[in-house]
């Protein structure tokens, strides 16, 4: 239990920089940041395939198809959503509704995984997953109000990056769930072997993405300078740091912390990249969170910690709800 949730923190730590990618590129769009991003992930996992190569030939043309899906919609197609959201919503608005995540994905495993995993008792959770839910609200609410007097155009910027991020919410509720159910079908895997085989199924995605956004940029009026941006090798660094530490380390400590908990427990420790991404956001802002910020973010490390303490009943002994 102690080891799987400190891998969670890790990877939250490692998730929370991909919140700072979209601030720090404004000027680019989501797509080609997101094929950017995954074709540097891919690029990474090459060397990395070499060496787990005798773990990547037990994977069967089922595996890579599984690893190709998880690829397709919890990489590329989630953070062309986040990164849309972030340029249009700023930081800290997307970062709060990804910050449901917890919630939606504890109940979502505690209602499709509880005959495997066994089932966290719904009045055991319900504290948690309502001082998640408090904590949240908290943050939210300061954001709200500097929102107030803003003008129309800028209030459905904010309305269209929360769309946005929802979607990121559905593709990332689908991830780690379908994700823990193979790792937890295969526990003679290795979990970075498989973070590798995704890094290695997102390569195709991401160059002919990328590539294809280079070919219809060169037909639009104001064609965006290709390959790399007007601040290329920036944006080939970014690129490469995020690669590495929150694609490919990042699924690494989320793979360990997957074989060691219940996915309804570790649907709730993703809050861990919501706190890493408002942190971050806070150091670019350079400024100290507000007091109800503050407060906001100890009720939700507090949700994390009660639900750390349950343990799931098997599915002979859970009583119905």
């Amino acid at each position: 239990m102690v080891s799987g949730i400190a891998f969670a923190l890790a990877a939250g730590m490692m998730w929370g920089l991909v919140f700072v990618g979209p601030l720090l590129l404004p000027e680019y769009p989501p797509v080609l940041q997101s094929f950017g991003r995954y074709l540097a992930f891919g690029l990474i996992a090459l060397p990395l395939g070499w060496f787990d190569r005798s773990e990547l030939s037990r994977l069967s043309r089922a595996d890579w198809i599984e690893a190709l899906k998880l690829s397709t919609i919890g990489n590329i197609l989630y953070y062309i959503f986040l990164a849309s959201a972030i340029q249009r919503a700023g930081g800290p608005l997307p970062t709060m509704i990804i910050g449901t995540l917890p919630v939606v994905i504890s109940v979502s495993a505690n209602v499709l995984n509880h005959q495997r995993d066994g089932r966290l008792p719904w009045m055991k959770l319900a504290p948690s997953l309502a001082a998640i839910l408090a904590g949240i609200g908290c943050v939210n609410q300061v954001e709200l109000i500097s929102l107030s007097g803003s003008s129309e155009a800028a209030l459905q910027r904010y309305v269209s990056g929360a769309l946005l991020a929802a979607g990121a919410v559905v593709c990332w509720t689908w991830y780690p769930l379908r994700n823990a159910n193979w790792l937890r079908s295969h526990p003679g895997r290795n979990p970075r072997a498989w973070a590798t085989a995704q890094g290695l199924a997102t390569l195709p995605l991401a160059l002919g993405g990328f590539l294809a956004f280079w070919a219809l940029s060169g037909h639009a009026d104001d064609a965006f300078p290709m390959p790399f941006g007007p601040r290329p090798l920036f944006f080939v660094g970014l690129m490469m740091a995020i690669g590495l530490f929150a694609s490919w380390i990042g699924t690494l400590c989320w793979n360990e912390a997957s074989q060691r908990l219940p996915t309804a427990l570790v649907g709730q420790l993703i809050v861990f990249e919501t706190l890493a991404a408002l942190a971050y956001a806070y150091v670019l802002r350079e400024r100290w969170p507000e007091p109800l910020t503050l407060a906001g973010i100890a009720i939700l490390v507090a949700g994390v910690l009660w639900a750390a303490r349950i343990r799931p009943e098997s599915a002979g002994m859970a009583h119905p709800e």
